[in-house]
């Protein structure tokens, strides 16, 4: 009579983590696509569960996540809009917390552009300056308070671009269609050296901090794996590689 009962109880520890694995929706900040990848890759490896991530504008994302979109966790660019989800009652109360502190960098593709960037910027000598939409971007907006703290507001706005995303702001620089831009050091930086072109990465007195939240949204809440990815973003392991894209943790 107790056969059956020792079947089921061999058949749960013969089970390996993938059998007992979940995937996990996230929301992701543009500016951090490249270190969520590589936290993915590590967290699949530790855990056996898996990531599906979408990018974009924190804004966008937000407004995707009011109408309904089955996001679990949300890695945003700020604190303020992981905090008015929690008061929408679209999050897991008492859950958010900050995963990484951004840094903002003034990049060109060309290598010999950028030498003093403060000086390059008062001195107009570019056609277009890339930044993202201040609305719906931190970084987009960290970049318009550089501006006013540099006084060159007025001066810069007729050359101005705008990107929805820090992604596509990056992208209009590397296609040579914006001589330059505002982006995320993450985008530009490899344990502290610029991969490409030229960069020059502004001074923090310039902005206010850049300090970006996550939070498990409701969706996720019984998720086991949404609660994983949670406590793999504290760890040392994800905090390296955080360090290594240029961000304070």
């Amino acid at each position: 009579m107790r056969l059956p009962l020792l079947v089921a109880t061999l058949t749960c520890l013969c089970l390996s983590p993938a059998a007992l694995a979940d995937d996990v929706q996230i929301a992701v900040a543009a500016n951090f696509t490249a270190p969520m990848q590589d936290i993915a890759q590590a967290f699949e490896q530790d855990t056996g569960h898996r990531v599906v991530a979408a990018f974009g504008s924190t804004g966008q994302l937000y407004a995707q996540i009011s109408h309904g979109a089955p996001f679990e966790v949300f890695l945003a660019a700020d604190d303020t809009t992981p905090a008015r989800i929690e008061r929408d009652g679209l999050a897991v109360s008492g859950s958010r917390f900050t995963y990484a502190t951004g840094a903002l960098a003034l990049w060109s593709a060309d290598a010999r552009l950028i030498s003093d960037g403060e000086q390059l910027l008062r001195s107009g000598d570019f056609q277009h300056l890339a930044i993202a939409n201040p609305k719906t971007a931190p970084y987009g907006l960290a970049a318009t308070q550089v501006m006013q703290a540099l006084n060159l507001t007025d001066a810069l706005t007729p050359k101005l671009v705008e990107g929805q995303s820090i992604g596509q702001t990056y992208q209009f620089v590397a296609s040579g269609n914006a001589t330059l831009g505002f982006v995320a050091l993450s985008q530009v930086s490899r344990d502290g050296e610029i991969t490409s072109g030229s960069a020059w990465q502004v001074p923090a007195a310039l902005y206010e901090p850049i300090h970006q939240d996550a939070v498990l949204l409701s969706k996720g809440a019984n998720n086991a794996a949404a609660a994983a990815l949670l406590d793999y973003l504290r760890g040392e392991r994800a905090a390296a590689i955080i360090s290594r894209y240029g961000y304070g943790h």
